[in-house]
């Protein structure tokens, strides 16, 4: 507890800022707070009209990319290659276990490297990757390729993570990170009109319409890819599309946010006080209980309404009507979680209204309710997952803590729950073992945002009630160096719940 002298210092600090502050505020020219909040949108307005087009279309790409063997499927990937339904499964999991394993590492370079040189190169290899899936003639080369897929592809989602944290407020990120996670459920929605035209190209080139899937699929992601380096910028102070003016109020927003302008320099024992915080693992639950219905639904959507009764070209349209409304979803629950600064009442909810859909889709064998089940998973799952993504994004502080916790939440999310999902679908038309352990683990996503909810509420009324058992003195509460070494256990910084 603070002594009487501590406290009466810490009024006399706190008396002094503010003095200062209201002396600055009488200077003549001094923008008003009315102007000043005018300036703030601008300049949000032009973040978001130059970062988040590009960025999102890197993650469209990249989940169209991943996702596209479930299309490929219907048009005769597994027929072609002499592949059981085992051998498919195990090439779905291929890609995930380089993705797993490539995911901390990716990030740790992003960190050490610039955003402008790694994000796109990443893209460009996956996209000679995934070209390269249309020339394989067998079984062993597609598990070769699948895994590579994976590793490339793995520092894109948890880079963009941390690299928009640089440039927004933290109620600001998760709206953003909301939009760009929406291109997965477009990805879906695209695929599906893409393959049924694609599909229409057997024989072209003596190769059949799934080869030509891959293929044009990669080579878009190539030339677009090619063309983003200059549309991808580092950070807040080199970007050229910003004069000094608006770099300097770009400073002053997020100087007293969080940790974005910190400079904090490389060292292990950031990247150990990520693994050390029970809440980093609390986020990489949460992102299991969403992973293994998310990419089970993206990657076998087209499989369950082709066993619906629907031929291969109608089942490719029809998965084009569920992604539509979970992206449209997506979008209503990252402003509805925005406008309330809530978190996990939305994962909850999301998750609850894709488990009606796989209860449903087991206990129904009438083709229209099934259907009308897919929309309750996909539009249950998207937004879930959206708002689980962002939250470490939020929350976790200093910088290479929270680059390290976005990649170990996907890790973990991918290694425990994708992985698992892509050998459950084996058993249709009805896939009651992959609806049901869907159910379950959306229960768990359920479990783990509902505990850290409780955790991180009794962490803010902890620094409220005891601010000195942070390690440091009331008088120092805008010490830029008690910030930096703190990071997200210092008084002031407040956890979103």
């Amino acid at each position: 507890m603070a002594t009487g002298s501590q406290a009466g210092s810490a009024k006399e600090t706190l008396s002094r800022k503010d003095s200062i502050v209201s002396e600055k505020e009488s200077q003549p020219g001094r923008p008003t707070d009315e102007s000043r909040a005018v300036a703030e949108r601008k300049l949000v307005h032009k973040l978001d009209a130059r970062l988040l087009p590009v960025l999102t279309m890197l993650y469209l790409l990249s989940f169209l990319d991943r996702s596209n063997i479930g299309n490929a499927k219907l048009d005769g990937l597994t027929a072609d290659l002499k592949m059981t339904q085992a051998d498919y499964l195990n090439a779905l999991t291929m890609y995930f276990l380089g993705y797993v394993l490539f995911e901390i590492p990716s990030n740790i370079v992003l960190k050490r490297l610039t955003p402008r040189l790694w994000l796109p190169t990443l893209m460009v290899v996956w996209g000679i990757v995934s070209t390269l899936m249309g020339l394989v003639h067998n079984y062993s080369g597609l598990m070769a390729v699948r895994f590579f897929l994976g590793a490339t592809e793995a520092g894109l989602f948890p880079g963009v993570v941390y690299y928009l944290s640089c440039w927004y407020k933290r109620k600001e990120q998760h709206f953003r990170i909301s939009i760009f996670f929406s291109a997965a459920s477009l990805a879906g929605a695209f695929g599906g009109v893409l393959a049924y035209g694609i599909g229409k190209m057997t024989g072209v080139g003596h190769k059949s319409g799934w080869s030509w899937i891959f293929i044009i699929e990669g080579l878009a992601t190539i030339v677009l890819a090619s063309a983003s380096y200059p549309l991808v910028y580092n950070y807040p102070d080199t970007a050229t599309f910003l004069n000094a003016e608006e770099k300097q109020l770009l400073h002053e927003r997020l100087v007293d946010d969080n940790d974005a302008l910190s400079g904090e320099t490389f060292q292990w024992h950031y990247v150990k006080r990520a693994f050390q915080d029970v809440t980093v693992w609390l986020y990489g639950f949460c992102f299991v209980g969403c992973s293994l219905p998310l990419y089970t639904l993206s990657l076998f959507l087209p499989t369950i309404i082709n066993d619906l009764g629907y031929a291969a070209a109608e089942a490719q349209l029809l998965t084009v009507p569920p992604y539509f409304v979970a992206t449209v979803l997506t979008f209503l629950t990252a402003y509805g979680s925005y406008y309330i600064n809530r978190r996990a009442v939305f994962i909850i909810a999301g998750a609850i209204l894709a488990i009606i859909g796989y209860i449903i889709l087991i206990t129904s064998a009438t083709t229209g309710v099934q259907y009308f089940a897919t929309f309750l998973c996909a539009g249950g799952i998207y937004p879930a997952t959206a708002i689980t993504l962002s939250w470490p994004a939020n929350n976790v502080s200093g910088q290479l803590k929270r680059a390290v916790a976005c990649a170990l939440q996907i890790s973990v999310g991918n290694g425990l729950g994708a992985i698992v999902g892509t050998q459950l679908y084996r058993y249709g038309p009805r896939f009651y073992l992959g609806h049901g352990f869907s159910i379950g683990y959306l229960c768990l996503a359920i479990a783990a945002s509902s505990l850290n909810w409780y955790v991180l509420s009794k962490r803010n009324a902890a620094k409220e009630k005891e601010p000195q058992s942070a390690q440091y003195s009331l008088a120092d509460a805008d010490d830029k160096e008690s910030r930096l070494r703190l990071g997200d256990e210092h008084p002031s910084w407040k956890f979103q719940l």
